[in-house]
């Protein structure tokens, strides 16, 4: 291996590297424009699969394999990954009659992918092939192939793994998200399998994620301020908010630390003696059991709030929503959440 070049001039590098992501993006692009009635075919054989995806690849083409995986099985499509020389040595059990096989290789003549052909053969399994060209081994042994073409790869040497792992990417996007468009895959959905993180919070609901009544003071309209701190102190985390509720058991207003440091501010101590239906806040922003984590915390931002009462259809106070408990999941001013809230206003309009 020589030694390493020292790079003398940042626009050569950069121009270099615009070329590797040119020539990627063209590869993306041909096969956009060459997708046919074989892509279209593909699509109704994972409709139609009753049992899993097997996506079986090695090498680099193994690594878009296990990504598709991800995919697949994220929106909607359970999927499973395995690995040519594991199947032959007991991996070959993950697969039943009921699924369908997407097998990647740029070659078609990898010599691990065609030695397990004759054995998955035996489980008369449907098997879509994304390779090179329809006319190598593995094109032959598959009931549909996707043909990426002979494509140059991006490196100067013309032989790393990149135009054609590119392709083999997208197109594994293309499918898996167009399987899931068509099962009608929404957000709903997708919170589902993505409870982690901070992706998994906003599309959670905030049902997971309220204090409950144990954790907040309730108290009734009659009382007085000072009664309300001496009666219904809470242990725990303590929350900022009182929440007001009538003889009906129904939310009739808040009162948080901001507005009981506004009447020391105001000089208005006198008023700790008043009941807390005279300074609270009436009819307080408030959103239903069953709401989306992403849509009540926009609404906390959009309020500049910093608790937001859960409530059932009846207006009975569930518990809130604390920002100190949320403050990792503000929403971001980003292309993904506005195509979020365009989905959703998609969904609730159809």
């Amino acid at each position: 291996m020589q030694s390493t070049k020292l790079v003398k001039s940042e626009s050569a590098v950069l121009s270099f590297a615009r070329k590797i992501l040119n020539e990627e993006a063209a590869a993306i692009q041909l096969q956009a424009n060459n997708l046919d009635d074989r892509f279209f075919n593909a699509i109704n054989c994972i409709l139609s699969c009753s049992g899993n995806i097997i996506v079986i690849g090695i090498g680099k083409a193994g690594l878009i394999g296990q990504k598709m995986v991800a995919t697949l099985a994220s929106t909607g499509t359970p999927a499973h990954f395995v690995h040519p020389s594991e199947a032959i040595h007991g991996d070959l059990g993950r697969i039943n009659k009921n699924d369908t096989a997407i097998i990647l290789s740029q070659s078609g003549e990898t010599e691990e992918i065609t030695r397990i052909l004759p054995s998955i053969r035996h489980f008369n399994i449907p098997v879509i092939a994304i390779t090179s060209s329809t006319e190598n081994t593995l094109a032959q042994f598959a009931q549909i192939v996707i043909p990426i073409g002979k494509l140059t790869e991006a490196d100067s040497l013309k032989l790393a793994p990149s135009s054609s792992t590119a392709a083999m990417l997208a197109l594994g996007d293309a499918l898996a998200l167009a399987v899931s468009e068509l099962r009608g895959f929404n957000s709903n959905d997708f919170a589902k399998f993505h409870p982690g993180g901070a992706l998994g919070r906003k599309l959670s609901l905030v049902d997971d994620y309220i204090r409950n009544i144990e954790q907040c003071r309730i108290v009734s309209y009659n009382e007085t301020i000072r009664e309300v701190f001496i009666k219904h102190s809470i242990t725990g985390r303590r929350s900022g908010a009182i929440l007001i509720t009538n003889e009906s058991g129904k939310l009739v207003g808040i009162f948080t630390d901001s507005d009981l440091a506004r009447l020391f501010e105001q000089h208005n101590e006198h008023k700790l003696d008043y009941k807390i239906n005279d300074v609270m806040t009436t009819s307080p922003t408030s959103v239903l059991t069953g709401t989306k984590m992403f849509d009540a915390i926009a609404l906390m931002a959009k309020r500049k709030i910093s608790e937001l009462p859960v409530v059932t259809n009846d207006n009975i106070p569930l518990g809130l929503i604390d920002i100190t408990d949320v403050v990792g999941i503000i929403p971001e001013s980003n292309t993904i959440w506005k195509q979020y809230q365009i989905q959703t206003e998609k969904l609730n309009a159809a």
